[in-house]
């Protein structure tokens, strides 16, 4: 007989397992997000993972279609790819349907997306994540809603104000300035993909890759970047885009949001972006990163052919989202969902026991039945590992009085009551 080797048991590098305690951890975050999202009247909306590759080689980037997509032939000789991100499929739907929906949209999605590359803390192969869109308005009021909701996500997880904060810049303001630098779109891209990395690499690299673009008045470009009130002096009070900007930023201070500035650094990496883009950023030292962000992007639907709809929304992954609960103390202390635990005090009685589990059931509890027969100690104990609250032994004197014994598994008391009367015990 040939030896067999044994399988790992680790996962795909890159992606999680998700045992009970995680789970539950995730579906805090899933529903903490819908809540709040479903609070300013978004729907829900959802789709394949798979799509066509072109959906991405048009419009998400280079860099992300050559070296960060899941892409495959199918057997049908297409080129199929794992969606990276959501944002070109949510676009698909709206142009494929255009004529159909009533504008406004509200829309979300909370997507699982895949991108092949390096693991680390903040970025893994596979996660979820919020998506949140609105289309169909071009003023600054569909800004400040999307900026809002994304403020109201983080407060809606306990987070205070000095816990993060909201950068904000324009993409128009960055294609100005680039103009005033004469540099034309091959410059300008490169210039952008830099300044997009500028916190990942030191002063003095940043300084050297600008000047290889934009020659001696490098210096002058970087100094710009680091002083909002010198790029705002350096294209006068009246530029427009500067004006919607300081109103954006003005409007959000003024209904309660005090955690919001201007960061002409801050680009966001893809190229669909038009006009405002923003990302909140964790404040805490051991977690100093973007936790999400999103901007506007008014022309995505031009590679259907479809109608101008002007767009602004965000994505919010698990995976920081997550770092950022647990940094700053959020995370939910782990809850079973299961309320009450029946044991039998013999074997023979576990028909009763089912039976009884049935009638709660119906009542709204969720119940799970020890059909191991071991002794009672045993069971009792498996109850306590599993942290479920409630405990309920089925034996002769119980079948026969009708009264059951419902012990608090933290308290250690225990109350003889009714059939009737046990769910009201439980649910208290």
């Amino acid at each position: 007989m040939k030896n067999i080797s044994k399988l790992s048991t680790e996962s795909y590098k890159g992606v999680r397992d998700f045992y009970p305690e995680d789970l539950f951890i995730q579906n805090y975050i899933f529903d903490t997000w819908r809540k709040t999202v479903e609070k300013f009247g978004y729907v829900e909306y959802s789709a394949s993972v798979l799509e066509p590759a072109e959906l991405y080689k048009a419009k998400t980037g280079e860099e992300i279609v050559n070296e960060q997509t899941y892409t495959f032939t199918d057997r049908g000789e297409r080129q199929v790819t794992l969606r990276p991100e959501m944002t070109p499929t949510v676009a698909r739907l709206v142009a494929q349907k255009q004529h159909e929906l009533t504008f406004p949209l509200r829309w979300y999605s909370i997507p699982n997306l895949f991108r092949y590359e390096k693991p680390q803390r903040g970025r893994l192969r596979e996660h979820w994540q919020l998506n949140v869109d609105f289309f169909g308005i071009d003023s600054i009021n569909a800004d400040i809603e999307i900026i809002t909701v994304a403020e109201r996500i983080m407060k809606s997880f306990g987070a205070k104000d000095g816990d993060f904060v909201i950068k904000i810049n324009d993409r128009r303001i960055m294609s100005s300035l680039y103009e005033k630098f004469h540099l034309d779109n091959e410059a300008s891209y490169k210039v952008s993909k830099i300044i997009d990395k500028k916190n990942k690499i030191t002063a003095e690299s940043f300084g050297s890759a600008l000047a290889e673009i934009i020659g001696e008045k490098a210096k002058e470009f970087v100094t710009l970047l680091e002083s909002s009130e010198k790029l705002f002096d350096y294209f006068g009070e009246e530029n427009k885009h500067v004006k919607e900007l300081v109103s954006l930023i003005e409007e959000l201070q003024k209904s309660g949001i005090a955690n919001v500035e201007f960061d002409p650094t801050l680009m966001r990496g893809f190229d669909y972006y038009t006009g405002t883009v923003f990302e909140v950023f964790d404040n805490h030292p051991d977690n100093n990163r973007s936790v999400f962000g999103g901007g506007r992007y008014d022309d995505l639907l031009d590679i259907f052919g479809a109608e101008k709809v002007p767009t602004i929304g965000f994505g919010a992954g698990d995976v920081t989202m997550r770092d950022f609960l647990e940094t700053h103390g959020l995370l939910p202390e782990y809850r079973q969902n299961i309320n009450l635990y029946i044991c039998s005090t013999k074997p023979e009685y576990i028909d009763e026991s089912q039976k009884l589990a049935n009638t709660l059931r119906e009542n709204g509890l969720n119940v799970a039945v020890d059909l191991s027969g071991k002794k009672l100690g045993d069971q009792m104990k498996i109850a306590n590992k599993q942290g479920i609250p409630y405990v309920i032994c089925v034996g002769e004197d119980e079948i026969k009085s009708g009264l059951y014994g419902v012990k608090n598994m933290d308290s250690g008391e225990e109350e003889k009551v009714k059939i009737e009367e046990i769910a009201d015990i439980v649910k208290k």
